[in-house]
């Protein structure tokens, strides 16, 4: 590869990395307060990672929660800080970086077929609801007191199932119909 070409390719990376980035705080803004607030952020993981593949979509999480990290309001309920991170609801933006790891992973061992992408959307999917819950688990415990694992699972996955399962199947059909527009 040319040295212009190469230098194309980073500059098509940076501009694809920053608008994902930037799709995935849009849709944490888009927000139902609750314990765990209901947000499309795992639709825009999904969706970052099912249209620019494993590498770019990952990179896009990683500037989305560094953006966060510095105090840039991209959390849900436009919130931003360390301070986030570091609360009950920290470990699913944590989570959403298994996600993205794990469907990179799945993508480099299996291919970018519509079956792999959709299961590694669902295994994606179960890593941030792990990461998070447990991250929920030992925070809620350190600051309110002990809690039983039934009840965090009431609180922050079972009501979310049904929702998380149709943003996979709408990050399915977006990327499906967007997926050809982006340059590998």
């Amino acid at each position: 590869m040319t040295t212009a070409v190469q230098e194309h390719s980073k500059t098509y990376d940076l501009v694809y990395v920053s608008i994902f980035a930037v799709l995935i705080a849009v849709c944490s803004w888009i927000s139902i307060p609750a314990a765990v607030p209901f947000t499309l952020q795992t639709m825009g993981v999904f969706t970052a990672v099912g249209i620019l593949g494993g590498r770019r979509g990952t990179m896009a999480v990683l500037v989305y929660i560094f953006l966060g990290l510095l105090g840039i309001p991209v959390f849900a309920g436009f919130t931003g800080g360390i301070g986030v991170l570091a609360g009950t609801t920290g470990g699913y933006i944590v989570g959403f970086l298994a996600s993205a790891l794990l469907m990179w992973g799945m993508e480099k061992l299996l291919g970018r077929s519509r079956k792999i992408l959709f299961f590694s959307m669902i295994l994606g999917l179960l890593a941030c609801y792990t990461v998070g819950t447990l991250w929920f688990l030992a925070v809620y415990t350190a600051q309110t007191g002990p809690v039983g694992i039934g009840a965090v699972l009431g609180w922050c996955v079972i009501p979310f199932v049904i929702p998380d399962v149709l943003k996979i199947i709408l990050s399915m059909v977006l990327t499906k119909r967007l997926a050809g527009v982006i340059k590998k």
